[in-house]
């Protein structure tokens, strides 16, 4: 089963350079090679979500506005609901270590993306890997 992607928005799919918002247009490459549902998660209010652009989006946005936050694994459990999946259904990539712990703990494969070193080679590799 071809399982969707868990998109972290800000600080992942999104950079910031110079007080602008954009996409990571690399990690968009590589995201586009993937055929799986891709779905952008984010924390962001309305006022955020124009901010970042996230009205912008190639793919499907959801949020909570901060309540909660993606540090809460009811975060998790709402989204799932929300879209109809299990969470062997999907697999999570995540810039912020607190949040991938809280999706880990209610059984979400995730993986913690490093938004200094932007290694999309080993993002791929876990793509690769489990989004299958």
């Amino acid at each position: 089963m071809i399982k969707t992607i868990l998109v972290d928005a800000v600080d992942a799919f999104v950079i910031e350079d110079e007080g602008s918002f954009w996409i990571f247009k690399e990690m968009h490459d590589l995201l586009q090679i993937f055929p799986n549902r891709k779905i952008i998660l984010t924390g962001a209010n309305d006022e955020q979500f124009k901010k970042f652009g996230l009205d912008k989006m190639p793919y499907e946005v959801f949020t909570l506005k901060h309540n909660p936050e993606k540090t809460d694994p009811k975060y998790f459990e709402i989204m799932l609901k929300h879209f109809g999946l299990n969470k062997e259904d999907v697999i999570y990539f995540e810039h912020n270590p607190q949040a991938v712990k809280s999706a880990e703990s209610i059984g979400i494969l995730s993986y913690y993306y490093d938004p200094k070193k932007k290694d999309l080679k080993a993002l791929k590799e876990f793509l690769d890997k489990n989004s299958l």
